[in-house]
């Protein structure tokens, strides 16, 4: 049943698979991997710390997880690392600060299951904003989670049902947001959130959300502590803080491009990359047909600029429609933003080339660039 759960999400995770089963505690993890950071089996899922003490199934990435073993090695000049996966440096944060304080110097996207063997704890945890999905759900004294629903699925007393109250939200907004999901009885773990588990024999006593970051405590934080700067210094300060985060991020293994559509977000990434690289950064972009739509032209020409090596695909209303049915495969639960249809086609095309991506997804949120 395991191995069902996690070959359902092979697609997330093709180059790897493992479990593992505790049944003292009654407690099975299962892991589908993508290969990142430390392609060797030093970087195999599910993890167990050093102590013993904890296991870890995570999907995502630690950006300072560099920095973290580095300061991890200082305060513990005894502590050795089997590889350099950014997997193996979380269980020793864990082991050494615990998982609140860990959580605090995290600087990554992730959604993780952490049992700790000792408390017979069982711990799952979503990154800041909610990059990485977690669904959990119950099935009389079990709990079963996963990244996505097809995996919940697999498990043998599924019986899913329609949420109808959610549809009024779904309606609304054009996606599912918040803690629920389109079925009933199964949850989203909330970003910034941990939803720890008490396992006891007979199964699952107690369930306790505790939130370790709010998008209105750092607001909150900032409106307190204003920032006094010229134009001109805050403009050096964002482009340090935007050079800074796009450098953690192209760190990989693994052949690493870049979604460029030619406007501000994209454009900015690709352009703080190319001045990170000594080669020229692989590009990606989808183009139509129709000029209303097209944004290739626009991309093509920041390519040219920038001197990427640049990769375009153009496609036709057939190929696009083709993708529909796809979708709800793809995403689970009913989502009606347009541009899932390009975004699923780019990524189609950058798989053939490389394996990680970076995108401008976010910089809308981040510099207000919708009304609503």
């Amino acid at each position: 049943m395991l191995r069902s759960m996690a070959d359902a999400l092979r697609h997330r995770g093709p180059d790897d698979s493992g479990t593992f089963v505790d049944p003292a505690n009654g407690v099975a993890l299962a892991h589908r991997r993508l290969s990142i950071i430390d392609l060797s089996t030093a970087g195999h899922q599910p993890m167990v710390s050093a102590s013993d003490r904890f296991v870890i199934v995570f999907n995502g990435e630690i950006y300072n997880h560099a920095a973290l073993r580095t300061e991890l090695l200082r305060a513990r000049p005894g502590l050795e690392f089997r590889g350099h996966s950014d997997t193996e440096v979380m269980l020793a944060a864990f082991e050494q600060w615990g998982l609140p304080e860990a959580l605090r110097r995290f600087n990554g996207m992730f959604a993780f299951a952490l049992f700790d063997r000792r408390n017979r704890r069982l711990h799952l945890v979503r990154d800041r904003i909610g990059e990485k999905p977690l669904y959990f759900t119950h099935f009389n004294q079990s709990l079963v989670f996963g990244s996505e629903l097809k995996a919940l699925a697999q498990h043998p007393e599924w019986r899913p049902e329609i949420d109808r109250t959610v549809l009024k939200s779904y309606l609304r907004y054009a996606y599912i947001g918040g803690r629920a999901s389109i079925y009933k009885g199964v949850y989203k773990v909330q970003p910034g959130t941990f939803v720890t588990v008490n396992v006891a024999e007979g199964g699952v006593q107690g369930i306790h959300h505790e939130r370790y970051w709010s998008v209105e405590d750092s607001a909150s934080t900032g409106l307190a502590n204003p920032l006094d700067l010229s134009d001109e210094d805050a403009t050096l300060q964002l482009k340090e803080l935007l050079t800074e985060s796009v450098r953690l991020r192209m760190v990989a293994d693994v052949p690493l491009g870049a979604y460029l559509s030619g406007g501000v977000d994209s454009s900015t990434v690709v352009g703080i990359m190319q001045s990170l690289s000594d080669r020229p950064v692989r590009t990606f972009s989808i183009g139509f047909g129709e000029k209303r739509f097209n944004e290739a032209e626009s991309a093509k020409a920041v390519a040219a600029h920038l001197g990427t090596e640049h990769v375009e695909l153009y496609v036709t209303p057939r190929e696009s429609l083709d993708v529909i049915p796809t979708l709800p495969t793809i995403f689970d639960e009913p989502f009606a933003d347009p541009s899932q249809i390009p975004t699923c086609l780019v990524s189609r095309l950058a798989r053939n080339h490389v394996t990680v991506a970076l995108s401008g997804d976010g910089g809308d949120e981040l510099f207000c660039g919708y009304d609503r």
